[in-house]
């Protein structure tokens, strides 16, 4: 049954990329490459909280350049808003622009190279010039930023983002309740043996105090990695999971896949007894943040005991009325049985394409969508798009104000900003996020309200960074491209050993294989043998030999 599932997964990638290659030539229906139609289209995933035709922002940018949207959306879930752009390029009913969010869905390299050589993604450097007089200069001052989006072959096909956030660099952190660690007695884990007796103590002696089993010890959502804060007490863990690539490493200057290492398994199997005693709810493989969001803001008294995320409001919202969003504090990375310890570091670079204008764009559509590229780059730009409007989202700072960096003279600070107000693009609208940029917001007031919020994530990050790894176990996805020859090749194997690995790491860790057989461990591994792993390293390995 296994074997017919990794043989149906390669054709069908196969059948998927045959497509592609015939109806990239037509473009599929709708206007003609360079018609105007006096619409630019527009495809992105919206929330649940308000449309984008409807969104403030939207509506900033439509009067400010002149522009009529025709919004084609997808979810915020990463495995439909991923299908549906590919069903879309594979149908050629594409539009005219894509406004993506990376961590849902964009376009990898190796998408950036094939549809740019097929001619569905336009270049983009010849307009950068002509329309973007902001994003070029910040180009000039990230060279790092500029070589991450220019392709082999010279071209800028989709423009990604950079990010210098400090907390962000540091993605998956435990967040715990500290309130019930009081109650209990207990304090912060700092072992992979001390964690299990904490969530032990969450589970089974009632510390929300309500005389029920209702305690969820650990948990998280799909997008997020319920791995990688827990694996890197027993191996260094790339970010993965969600829309990211399987995860390399370095060993002895050579590529390699963390997950089929034994230190990954031995990771996997005390991930495993977690979820076996019910202290790791393996609702965290397939629940969405909305999902999440229930079990953190659950009606009566708080049931989460902790979650693997980047920072608490993703799980709990602010302002709780009993309080419960002041209760969760990050804990340091562990230290696993054998002591190693390591914290999961993110570049500033992100590899995944967000923006891109396609062949059925007019040359009015191109410069309005870089208009928009080129106004979120800038500061204003960047407040009004990712934050939301002044006076409700933010204010400028005033004299006595203090920045997140003291060294840094302030320039806004931040209010506490609700979804439902639609005012915002938010994610989809961050492109450009220097550390000067962002350590120039004022914080003030306590780091547990929203105000402070700024400072309680740079503060939790703090001991996470001591334990980032060195050049000499980081692989530098975010600086390899494929080769244009083998971009295609590249793209399948990296689409289907990343699917298997989270799919099987799931299965591992849910019981659905037994990761304590040998024979189902060597199962796994051949699998990804039969799915092209050694090819695939190949081809990463020559990007990272090109790169010097």
């Amino acid at each position: 049954m296994k074997r017919r599932m990794i043989r149906t997964a390669v054709a069908a990638a196969a059948v998927v990329g045959t497509t592609l290659a015939l109806t990239a030539c037509t473009g599929g229906s709708g206007p003609a490459e360079g018609e105007d139609d006096g619409k630019l289209t527009v495809f992105a995933q919206e929330g649940p909280d308000g449309k984008l035709a409807d969104n403030v922002f939207t509506k900033t940018v439509a009067d400010k350049f002149d522009i009529t949207f025709d919004w084609k959306v997808t979810t915020r879930d990463s495995a439909a808003a991923a299908e549906a752009r590919q069903v879309g390029l594979a149908s050629g009913e594409y539009p005219d622009a894509y406004f993506l969010i990376n961590y849902i869905d964009g376009f990898s390299r190796s998408e950036q190279l094939k549809y740019g050589k097929q001619g569905v993604l336009i270049p983009l450097e010849d307009l950068i010039d002509e329309y973007a007089p902001n994003l070029k200069k910040r180009l000039e001052e990230e060279p790092d930023w500029k070589q991450s989006m220019t392709a082999p072959d010279g071209h800028i096909y989709s423009i990604t983002q950079w990010s210098e956030c400090y907390h962000c660099s540091a993605q998956e952190k435990l967040w715990m309740n500290s309130d019930w660690l009081e109650a209990l007695g207990l304090t912060q884990p700092t072992t992979t043996d001390e964690l299990r007796a904490v969530l032990e103590a969450f589970k089974n002696d009632d510390p929300n105090g309500n005389g029920k089993a209702d305690e969820i010890p650990l948990t998280t959502q799909a997008d997020h990695s319920a791995v990688d804060y827990l694996m890197n007490a027993f191996t260094y863990a790339p970010l993965h999971g969600g829309a990211r690539p399987a995860p390399l490493v370095l060993e002895d200057g050579k590529a390699a896949l963390a997950a089929e290492s034994d230190k990954w398994r031995e990771g996997l199997t005390y991930i495993a007894g977690l979820a076996a005693d019910g202290l790791l709810d393996t609702a965290a493989f397939t629940q969405n943040g909305e999902a999440l969001r229930a079990v953190g803001d659950a009606a009566g008294d708080p049931i989460l005991g902790s979650a693997l995320v980047l920072h608490p409001y993703e799980f709990v919202s602010p302002n709780a009325e009993d309080g419960r969003d002041t209760q969760y504090d990050a804990v340091p990375p562990l230290k696993g049985p054998d002591g190693t310890q390591f914290a999961t570091k993110m570049s500033p670079v992100n590899q995944i394409g967000m923006f891109a204008l396609t062949n059925k764009s007019s040359e009015d559509d191109r410069k309005k969508a870089m208009q928009i590229i080129d106004y979120l780059v800038t500061d204003e730009g960047d407040r009004l798009g990712a934050m939301g409007p002044e006076g409700q989202a933010w204010v400028e700072a005033e004299p006595g104000d203090k920045a997140l960096d003291p060294e840094l003279e302030p320039t806004f600070k931040p209010l506490a900003y609700d979804e439902k107000w639609n005012a915002a693009w938010r994610s989809m609208g961050q492109y450009w996020d220097s550390a000067e940029y962002r350590n120039a917001q004022v914080v003030t007031g306590d780091p547990y309200t929203p105000d402070g919020y700024e400072r309680r994530l740079f503060d939790a990050t703090t001991p996470y960074e001591p334990f980032f790894p060195g050049d000499d176990v980081l692989f530098p996805t975010e600086k390899i491209w494929p080769d244009d020859e083998t971009a295609t090749e590249l793209a399948d194997l990296q689409t289907n050993i990343t699917s298997y690995v989270n799919q099987a790491q799931a299965e591992f860790i849910t019981g659905q294989r037994d990761i304590a057989d040998d024979g189902a461990w060597d199962a796994y591994k051949a699998d990804l043998e039969q799915l092209g792993l050694p090819r695939y390293l190949e081809l990463m390995q020559a990007g990272y030999d090109a790169i010097g």
